[in-house]
């Protein structure tokens, strides 16, 4: 049964990544849907964000309210008629026009608590949230207006520093680890297959080189690298692919290397040679075969370090903006001073993400690693 853990968990992070949030009652990652800093609907007993919309087919819309002042409200819509608002003490005239005028009002506005007759530096919440009990919003005439109390409560993992729905930004992050922990990690597997062949089955000056090379850069830091390169040529997803598959490739180059060298000057390769076999057929039909379960392996192991540089180099402020990426989440936290205010709702699921996929990759690597070699199972 352990076995089928981390594929299912592998199986269900591919599905995330290929739904919209909307589709699973979640607003826009780039939308302010809800009021900063908002914790979590489920942690304590904060006013939730509510919205009441009233219109000529739905004139009145109740509300039950058991909890203290929300922070704010807004009003907004259209009206041509009168907005009242109705508490357990009191009725209020939020807004009355004689043609249709659109309404775009704040808790805040001074002008509004003078129409309402409170002073100007009092808090409208308050005032129309004075109690626990039922509320009414009523509209006569024609129009569609919503009114909003921002609480301080706001979807499954609460809203960040720009009111985003922190669930939604998680929930495409997952897309943007996989794009580029799969795309990076295939590229470098292809461009190491076909250097640890060549090197491998060439021999001579050539492999001399290609090993240098690899020597090279394996010696070179490669996050300080990584840190230029993607300042230079830019931040979007494909430069990061490409800058991460650029540094992954070389243990491919060298375990391919091992296997085309082992095999080479084999009985059966010799036998190859003999029937006129061409270099690319024994190569591509034969040697890559056999390498190929050494190579599944190497491509689950390799994404955790590709996800994980993706991670970091995001979180330094190096990947695309526009990427609700989990390292980029991690960067806004720390940018934003999530980690003083105690808003752990926003440093807590990217974390967990990154720490989940690569323990998932791991785990399918060693499996697929036993598979090739079942002396590792002892």
């Amino acid at each position: 049964m352990k076995r089928f853990i981390s594929p299912a968990a592998l199986l269900i992070l591919i599905f995330l990544s290929f739904i919209e949030p909307s589709a699973i009652s979640l607003p826009e990652s780039d939308a302010a849907s809800a009021p900063p800093w908002s914790k979590p609907e489920w942690f304590d007993s904060e006013a939730p964000t509510v919205s009441l919309r009233v219109l000529d087919s739905s004139p009145k819309q109740t509300l039950s309210w058991i909890w203290n002042a929300p922070l704010n409200f807004a009003i907004t819509g259209r009206l041509a008629g009168t907005l009242t608002w109705k508490t357990p003490e009191k009725d209020f005239t939020l807004a009355k026009t004689t043609g249709e005028t659109t309404l775009d009002i704040n808790g805040n506005d001074m002008s509004f608590k003078r129409a309402l007759g409170e002073r100007p530096f009092a808090s409208l919440s308050g005032v129309l949230f004075p109690m626990s009990g039922e509320y009414e919003l009523s509209l006569t005439g024609s129009g569609d207006v919503t009114f909003r109390a921002d609480g301080g409560r706001w979807g499954w993992l609460g809203a960040d520093q720009r009111g985003r729905d922190v669930a939604s930004l998680f929930v495409r992050g997952v897309r943007v680890s996989l794009i580029v922990g799969l795309s990076a990690t295939l590229i470098a597997t292809l461009l190491g297959t076909s250097l640890g062949l060549l090197s491998g089955y060439a021999g001579g000056v050539l492999d001399s080189l290609i090993m240098r090379t690899v020597d090279v850069l394996l010696s070179i830091p490669t996050l300080p690298i990584l840190m230029v390169m993607a300042g230079i040529l830019g931040k979007s997803l494909l430069t990061l692919v490409l800058i991460l598959s650029l540094f992954s490739w070389m243990g491919t180059a060298r375990m391919v290397r091992a296997v085309a060298m082992s095999l080479r000057d084999a009985p059966w390769v010799e036998n190859l040679r003999a029937l006129g076999a061409k270099r690319i057929y024994i190569v591509f039909r034969h040697l890559l075969p056999e390498a190929m379960p050494l190579l599944l392996a190497n491509i689950a192991l390799g994404v955790p370090g590709v996800i994980l540089a993706e991670a970091g180099l995001s979180f330094l402020g190096l990947s695309d903006p526009r990427l609700p990426s989990w390292g980029r989440m991690l960067h806004e936290a720390h940018t934003y001073g999530a980690f003083t205010k105690g808003a752990w709702w926003m440093i807590l699921p990217p974390g967990l993400g990154i720490a989940a996929v690569c323990l998932i990759f791991m785990d399918i690597g060693r499996r697929l690693e036993e598979m090739s070699d079942p002396r590792l199972k002892s």
